[in-house]
């Protein structure tokens, strides 16, 4: 099974870490990440940047607004992605469990939902098979 683990980051401990601290904490992540290779469990991933520097989207009146930055409530905000493969939850609990990460913010972990994941990787089979006829 896979699994979408969102790692939230609170910016201003990180703002409140040297550049040897962070750099350290960047490779115990990487050294992990590595071993979840090693074991056919790292399946993906992406870094984000700061919130503030993306968008909202909303539907409003019929109408698309957009916003600056997620503006959650919260000081922790979604810092990165990374997919997973384990066998269940509890096991993908337990890898994760001994992310580095998990020191710097919560993890939140969600399964895929395999049955639209499969509709959409048909469609995408589908629109490139239309763009090599075209």
């Amino acid at each position: 099974m896979r699994f979408i683990c969102f790692g939230y980051v609170d910016s201003s401990r990180f703002a409140s870490m040297d550049a040897a601290e962070m750099e350290a904490m960047v490779q115990e992540c990487f050294e992990y990440d590595d071993q979840l290779r090693a074991g056919v469990h790292f399946a993906g991933g992406e870094p984000l940047q700061e919130p503030n520097q993306g968008v909202t989207l909303r539907l409003h009146d019929d109408a698309v607004q957009v916003t600056d930055g997620p503006f959650a409530e919260t000081k922790e905000q979604i810092g990165g992605i990374l997919i997973l493969e384990a066998d269940n939850l509890q096991h993908a609990i337990e890898l994760m469990t001994k992310h580095p990460g998990v020191r710097s913010g919560p993890f939140e972990i969600r399964p895929v939902d395999e049955s639209i994941a499969a509709m959409i990787q048909q469609r995408n089979l589908t629109f490139q098979q239309l763009q090599k006829s075209e």
